[in-house]
Formats: C-alpha cells, sequence, structure tokens
C-alpha cells in the first residue's frame, strides 16, 4: 500500500535518526515535503538533504526554538510529534536532573509541538497530528520510572488534543511501539540472551524495525485514516497483548534473533 502526501508538508520531530528518520523519509515517499527538527548534533539539515527533506536545529524544550522552526518551515499539514529521550536508572536511584530532563523533552516537548502546529492547522480547518508514545504509556517498567511517567502523559495530551482539535478537522493520533530496533536499543538487539527472555512474551517472537512503525505512523497521518482520531495504536508485535507469555522451549527454540515454533 502507498500513501498519497502530495502537495502536503510535513514536520517529523527528533526526525534525524531512528523512528523519526523512517517515518520522514515514508513522508517524502508518499510525495510530502518534510522538514526534520533536531538538535543541533544530529545534523537535521545534513540528514534531511540526504533524502530530499529539509532541517532545522530546534530544542523542543525551548518554546521560542520551537515557534522559530515552525514559522521556518511554514504550516504544515502533517506534524509527527516524535522526539524523546529515555535513560534507565532506578526508582531511588532516578536524581532530580533525570527527572526534569526526561518531562521536559518527552511530555514538555509533544506539549509544545502539539500547541504550535494546532495554532497554525486550525486557520486551514484540517491537518494530521502523530505523536510517539510507548508501550510504556500502559505499563511500570522497572527503572524507567520518569520515561514511563513521561509517555503516559502521553496519552493525556493525545485525548485533550483530539477533543478539542476535532472540530477545526485536525486529527490526533499516537502510535505506541514496543521493542524497536534504534540506535538507543541496538545494546539490547545485540545481547541473545536477553533478546530470548525479552522476545519470549512477543506473540510474534521478535523486535520491530523502524520502518515498521513508520508505517503505521504513515496510515495515521494520511486521508486513509480520516475517520480515526484519539487512537493509540500498538506498534508491538503483541506484546501488550501477551500477559502469560507465548514462547516455550518445549515448542520452539530461540535463534536468529527470534523465536521460531519447532
Amino acid at each position: 500500500m502507498s500513501f498519497d502526501f502530495r502537495g502536503k508538508t510535513a514536520i517529523v520531530t527528533g526526525g534525524a535518526n531512528g523512528i523519526g528518520l523512517a517515518a520522514a523519509r515514508a513522508l517524502v515517499d508518499g510525495g510530502a515535503s518534510v522538514w526534520i527538527f533536531d538538535l543541533e548534533r544530529e545534523r537535521p539539515a545534513e540528514i534531511a538533504a540526504s533524502f530530499g527533506g529539509r532541517g532545522a536545529s530546534v530544542d523542543i524544550t525551548d518554546r521560542g526554538s520551537v515557534d522559530a522552526a515552525f514559522d521556518q518551515a511554514g504550516t504544515p499539514d502533517i506534524v509527527v510529534a516524535n522526539a524523546g529521550m529515555g535513560i534507565q536508572a532506578a526508582l531511588d536511584a532516578t536524581t532530580r536532573e533525570l527527572w526534569d530532563r526526561t518531562i521536559a523533552v518527552n511530555l514538555g516537548g509533544v506539549f509544545h509541538t502539539v500547541q504550535a502546529a494546532a495554532a497554525r492547522m486550525k486557520p486551514n480547518r484540517r491537518g494530521a497530528i502523530v505523536i510517539t508514545a510507548s508501550t510504556n504509556s500502559y505499563d511500570g517498567e522497572a527503572s524507567l520510572i520518569a520515561y514511563n511517567a513521561s509517555k503516559a502523559g502521553l496519552l493525556g495530551i493525545l485525548h485533550t488534543a483530539a477533543n478539542e482539535l476535532g472540530p477545526w478537522q485536525i486529527r490526533v493520533n499516537a502510535v505506541c511501539p514496543g521493542l524497536i530496533r534504534t540506535r538507543l536499543t541496538e545494546r539490547h538487539f545485540s545481547d541473545p540472551g536477553i533478546l530470548k527472555e525479552y522476545f519470549r512474551d512477543i506473540p510474534l517472537g521478535r523486535g520491530g524495525e523502524p520502518d515498521e512503525v513508520a508505517n503505521a505512523i504513515a496510515f495515521l497521518a494520511s486521508d486513509l485514516a480520516s475517520f480515526i482520531t484519539g487512537a493509540a495504536l500498538l506498534v508491538d508485535g503483541g506484546q501488550m497483548a501477551a500477559k502469560f507469555g507465548t514462547w516455550s522451549d518445549e515448542t520452539a527454540e530461540f535463534s536468529g534473533g527470534r523465536w521460531r515454533l519447532r
């Protein structure tokens, strides 16, 4: 299935790597004019130029920086609020600095992005916003209290924004990825021991790739999802459906980074 984004302007925050980069490329492939917003050290202009997009250096925790970038890009038709961070620390080892930074980036940054997008989309009475939330929006994975809290808060932004912006025909949805192979998670994917136990509870028996999340983002941003708003789409291989686990050494084997039936 191909998506038609011809004539549309799209903005992707955190678009210089990982899920954001895959989403930006998917939008370009559909014909959109794409801007990626990312920190200067991530070289957003250079990365975007490599696939026909444009980039701007943005700190999403700074509202002035966000507004300046939106003004540079022009009124968007599609905004993917994707930028985020995640650092592991146990509850009693989570510093105030780590807590404040995580909330500022993951929750505050999405708030600034959605609010700035809405202000510019409202006059046109159309638009699509997609938020990158997480399976951690729902669960309490250990050593990620700041990340989990920030991602749970995104569901509040999702539901409220979908409610308030619906009358302007602006749709707001979210994707909730599970374990996806990105720069942040590569160390997990390189350890078969970790993967065997982690993937035991994923019905599809493996982790995901950025393109698989990007396809979900593209769908929610497209006219094919014209009557969908306020939805949180799990992109997790069935992980959240498998409370008691799926895979057993008695009936399956783990090889090549994934579980397979014998």
